[in-house]
Order: structure tokens, then sequence, then C-alpha cells
């Protein structure tokens, strides 16, 4: 979607004057009108280009709604609570020393975070950071917020409606490291069980497609499920052994979330399918302790300090109104062209991450569950 910069820019070119001089004069009370009505819009046209700088701040972009030399306030809005506020915290100071950021944290709540929108708006906050509850149902928060003039970068999650950027762990590396460590953990021929996330979140869809890239004519897949909740996947997990016939006919199980691990491993064990490989994404916290235990064979985390930063860099490009670059340009069903920097992710098994930075670099800092 395109957007208004709200300027008007009109040259007067010898076209111009060719069609103002053929205006046919008339004569009323004496007077050539057409001479006149051609003075008349000489006027105009030559004052418009000035009428059109009137509201641009010295030295500012076209669009801006933020000044880095006097610094502004940037809205963090998180569907709930982890590592991202203290890490897009200390990497807007770092771009930005005189911006502030105002924080709210929706805790899984999607109309708690819509009043939390509505507040930072009548608050005057311009540029906002939205990872969203639910992407599918944030358009008409994103809209509310454009029409106040705001500016809106999706984070983590590319919500809905015209969003400014978009920031978020690769979501094509995501599906893509999940099926290689499957089959790299894989011990026996068989069918797998994917248990994938929300069919309508784009970033979900995408992690399937990436998935299924890899894994499409190299393994069975034996069952494979949409959840709309994290906490189907145990009940989905025991429908799957059931009708594959048995635990021993399952060769592993990639899972979208870590958030249900832990219930997971513990369905497979009462199954009978511990030493199954168990895949997961997010890296909640406890993940690369269970995947360097032997309760999860792998999990595929975001690097969230990079995101952060990221983050950041976007709402300071956004609030000066300049074009905003990314290493890609994605799609959320309403609007095309977005701007988006996908950060890679890392791979945690019993060994050394994949993909992760060394140990106590600022890189890879915190988790998170997805």
């Amino acid at each position: 979607m395109g957007r208004l910069s709200g300027y008007v820019t009109v040259e007067t070119t010898s076209l111009h004057k060719t069609a103002l001089r053929n205006v046919a004069p008339q004569r009323i009370r004496g007077c050539p009108v057409g001479r006149r009505l051609a003075g008349v819009c000489v006027l105009l046209l030559m004052s418009l280009p000035a009428c059109g700088q009137g509201g641009r701040q010295p030295g500012g972009e076209l669009g801006a709604v933020g000044d880095v030399r006097e610094g502004f306030t940037v809205g963090l809005l998180l569907p709930d609570e982890g590592p991202d506020r203290p890490l897009f915290t200390r990497a807007l100071a770092s771009l930005c020393p005189r911006c502030h950021v105002q924080y709210a944290n929706a805790a899984g709540d999607r109309a708690r975070q819509g009043r939390q929108i509505g507040r930072m708006l009548a608050d005057g906050v311009r540029v906002l950071v939205l990872g969203a509850v639910d992407p599918g149902a944030a358009a008409p928060w994103v809209a509310r917020a454009k029409l106040s003039g705001a500016k809106v970068v999706a984070y983590d999650r590319l919500a809905n409606g015209p969003v400014d950027a978009y920031v978020a762990t690769d979501p094509a590396r995501v599906g893509r490291e999940q099926a290689l460590a499957l089959l790299g953990a894989m011990k026996a021929t068989g069918p797998v069980v994917l248990l994938n996330g929300p069919a309508a979140d784009p970033y979900a869809a995408t992690v399937k497609r990436a998935m299924h890239a890899v894994l499409d004519g190299r393994v069975t897949i034996g069952w494979e499920r949409d959840l709309a909740r994290p906490d189907e996947a145990a009940r989905e997990v025991a429908a799957a052994v059931a009708a594959l016939g048995g635990a021993s006919k399952v060769a592993g199980v990639c899972c979208a979330s870590d958030t249900v691990v832990e219930a997971l491993a513990a369905e497979m064990a009462r199954a009978g399918m511990a030493g199954v490989p168990l895949i997961g994404h997010g890296g909640r916290p406890a993940a690369p302790g269970w995947a360097r235990a032997g309760t999860q064979t792998a999990t595929v985390r975001p690097d969230v300090a990079a995101e952060a930063t990221a983050a950041a860099r976007l709402a300071v490009e956004v609030a000066g109104g300049r074009t905003v670059y990314g290493t890609a340009v994605v799609s959320n069903g309403t609007t095309v062209s977005i701007p988006a920097v996908l950060v890679p992710p890392a791979v945690v098994t019993k060994g050394p991450a994949r993909g992760a930075p060394a140990p106590g670099s600022a890189r890879g800092q915190g988790t998170r569950s997805h």
C-alpha cells in the first residue's frame, strides 16, 4: 500500500504556458477574462511548491513523525513477557539517545492489546513496534494507527494491515532447519508426525511450506495437523499413534512450538515413544536444556537480540520518513511489498548450537515462546 506524503509539487512548464495562451479571451465589463484567469493560474501554480514545503521540518524528510536530534517515543507492544524489551530498549538508545520506549505487554489477550494500542495513540505515540497477539485480527488497529499518522513496524509476527516494515526470524529458514534436524535425527524409516502452527498465520504457513520442500519425497508424512492452539499437540500425537498402528510405527515428531514440548514429551513417553526424535521451534527458555538432556532432540530458536536491534533500526528509519530497506519483501494478505528484515535462526541440539553466535556474545541472547 502506498503512503500519501501530503505534499504536492507543480511546475510551470511550457505546456502550462501554451495552455494558458490558448484560453479563449472573453470580456466581462470590458476586462479580458482569459488573461485575468491566466494571471491567476500562473500565481497559483507558482505558489504551490512553496505551500508544499510549509509543513516540512528543516532538514527533515517527507512523512517524518520523529526527529533523532530531538527524540521521540516508540511504543513497544508485545504479546507476552520475554527478553525482547531490554534488548530493544538498549538498541534504540544506541541509535537515538533521546528516544523513549513506552512498553505494553498484552499477556496473550488480543482485546487487551487493542486497548493498549488505543491508549498509546491517544498519548501521542506515533511509532509503534507491534508484536501482535493475533496477527490476523490486528488489521483494524494497524489501520487506526495509520489514520492517526503513526508508523507501524510488525515485530516477530506479521500483523495484517498497512504496516510500514517487518522484522522476524526467517520462517523459511526455520522450516528448513526443522526438517533437516528431523532427517538427521531419524533412526528408522517410517512415517513422521508434523504439528504445524495455525493455518491462518502467514509465518506458520511459510514454515510449513519450507518443511515440505525438504521432507516431501524423502519421508512419509503419516499425520499432519495445523493447530489452532498449542495445547492440542499432545492429543494429536495420541491420535496419530492410534491411526498409524502404534508407537513403533512413528519415526519422528516435529512441532511448531516449544511451548508444548514438555507436555508432548510426556505424552510420547506414555505412548512408548521414548527415543523418537522430537523437534521444536521457538526457543522457550527451557528448550535448550531439554535438547541437551535428550527430552527434546533439537529446537530451532530465534536470535532475539538481532531481531530487537533490527526493529530499533526500522523504528528510527520509519520515524524519520526515510526509505526502509530490508533483506526481503513480504505480503501480509492486505498489504504488498512490505520491507522485511529476516534474521537467520540457530539450531540447538545436544552439541553446540548451529548458526548461533559464540557464547557470551551480544547476539543470540534471549529466547522466546513463539
